[in-house]
């Protein structure tokens, strides 16, 4: 097995070196400008349908701005349009997308912000940059921050002016590995079966499992109980979220240097999250190199207006010139 940390060596050595480059970080003000350019197909053949998703478009998104790129978390507003992601370097991105019914056609108003706590500094500047998820809830928005193994609580509607505070930083996730940390996380309506659902990348003893953690309540967060997803093929947990049928829809990544990058979609009833759980779901959709995909490591969900479940994918560049930041959308079709 190939890590993250691997793939991401083996582009850096691989990239193209260019002398006496010049950037300019952004600030906390700065709206950026995204391109997007169109993904026609997301496979060599032309198909559409793949099992039960049904491909309805996808974007390829680049920006002259510093500190664009490494989204690794997502979520879209209940109209599909407005969105907010995390980065690896401990940046908001929000913004509308734009779209012709169900496929994407760009990005308008864009906006990169550091992310900060209650005394101003960012949490990069406490070693706190690299954050994989995001959830809303009531209280507010929670991300997870990896290597570090905590996460953290920005309270009130909008987390981009909200001062962020550490909500949980427990034993049990600090016995995973630096690059193993809360990937994907849930916050379920009433607190069932935890007000706070963290799944882990890998786990750092068993290559059969994707370990899964229990938390509650939200108010004071302790660890209330553990689980597990059954983890096969050497895919990884990237990204989770939880869909108004009650179901549980998993984003997966695998690499290796032989059969390069894929990734997965599996589902599950959240009823199945309980402690001591081993979880295996349902496979959705498997794809590899050969088709439209990258680093896939966040998603997101929304019902149009026909009342289809959206699945909206972002890959994550590892702010490599060998990679791409991808926008897919799928449509499940029962």
């Amino acid at each position: 097995m190939v890590s993250r940390r691997a793939l991401l060596l083996c582009l850096v050595l691989l990239a193209p070196v260019t002398a006496g480059a010049q950037t300019t970080p952004s600030t906390p003000t700065d709206s950026i400008v995204v391109t997007a350019t169109p993904i026609e197909r997301f496979d060599g053949g032309g198909a559409t349908r793949f099992g039960p998703l049904e491909f309805r478009g996808g974007l390829v998104l680049n920006s002259t701005a510093t500190d664009f790129g490494g989204l690794s978390g997502l979520s879209i507003d209940p109209d599909g349009a407005g969105f907010l992601a995390v980065t690896d370097r401990g940046f908001w991105l929000t913004g509308r997308l734009l779209s012709e019914g169900d496929r994407p056609t760009g990005v308008a108003d864009a906006r990169l912000l550091p992310m900060r706590g209650a005394d101003g500094r960012t949490l990069a500047a406490r070693g706190r940059g690299d954050v994989e998820s995001l959830v809303r809830t009531p209280a507010g928005t929670l991300v997870g921050i990896e290597r570090r193994q905590e996460v953290w609580l920005f309270p009130g509607p909008d987390p981009t002016a909200a001062a962020g505070r550490r909500l949980i930083a427990d034993p049990a996730l600090a016995e995973l590995g630096s690059n193993e940390g809360p990937e994907a996380m849930l916050a379920p309506p009433g607190g069932d079966p935890a007000a706070v659902i963290v799944i882990a990348e890998e786990s750092p003893t068993d290559p059969a499992r994707l370990p899964g953690f229990l938390f509650a309540p939200l108010t004071k967060p302790v660890l209330t109980g553990r689980f597990a997803l059954l983890r096969t093929d050497e895919f990884s947990a990237t990204d989770a979220a939880l869909a108004d049928d009650g179901r549980v829809y998993l984003l997966e990544r695998r690499f290796d240097l032989l059969r390069g990058v894929a990734m997965r979609i599996r589902r599950f009833p959240l009823a199945e999250i309980r402690p001591g759980a081993l979880i295996e779901g349902e496979v959705l959709i498997t794809a590899n190199r050969l088709a439209a995909i990258d680093n896939m490591e966040g998603l997101a969900l929304h019902r149009n207006a026909a009342g289809e479940l959206i699945l909206t994918l972002i890959s994550d560049d590892n702010f490599s010139a060998l990679q791409r930041t991808l926008l897919l959308r799928f449509v499940v079709v029962e």
